[in-house]
């Protein structure tokens, strides 16, 4: 009995884990901070100095960064997103990939996007955030066939029920596409 109980909550701990890993499920807007009010281009909000620091500082961690680039897409800020993006000292990530891809996507540069999305799902085909963003962006070009291949996917992935997933539904269903 008591092995069961371990072994339930141990998977409960893990699940998280393995959805970031999947590309994550970010469900709701990033909050704003001063990095989308105050700080300028090529700046993050640092919170231990109190102050706007250069993306490439190395009072940043990559976890910092990632929250800043999310902050600036949703602020439409993508030119933005991609100068933090491009100080991420963890490299080519399936996660820095799906960013990258999304920000060229909102800059107006769809085929930079495109080709940023393919590259994080050759990393991870199970990136179902990098899925629900490659759905939306072929629903701006009307390629409502390639979307709902993309749902399709998002779908066969254990996707079902989450953020990417109604996402990309609604993105389908209504023509208009998210911002995060």
């Amino acid at each position: 009995m008591r092995l069961t109980i371990t072994v339930a909550a141990g998977a409960l701990l893990v699940l998280p884990l393995i959805a970031l890993a999947a590309g994550g499920d970010d469900t709701e807007p990033p909050p704003s901070t001063q990095t989308s009010t105050e700080c300028v281009k090529g700046q993050v909000w640092d919170e231990a100095t109190k102050s706007c620091v250069d993306a490439e500082s190395g009072l940043l961690d990559d976890d910092t960064r990632f929250r800043a680039v999310r902050e600036l897409a949703w602020a439409g800020r993508p030119e933005d997103a991609l100068i933090v993006l491009a100080a991420m000292t963890e490299g080519r990530t399936d996660r820095v990939l799906t960013y990258i891809g999304f920000a060229n996507r909102k800059a107006g540069r769809i085929d930079e996007g495109l080709a940023a999305y393919d590259e994080a799902l050759a990393l991870n085909p199970d990136n179902i955030l990098c899925r629900s963003y490659l759905g939306q962006a072929y629903v701006e070009l009307g390629r409502i066939d390639l979307a709902e291949v993309q749902l399709a996917e998002i779908r066969a992935r254990g996707g079902s029920g989450l953020w990417a997933e109604t996402a990309l539904q609604s993105a389908i269903r209504t023509g208009e596409t998210h911002d995060y």
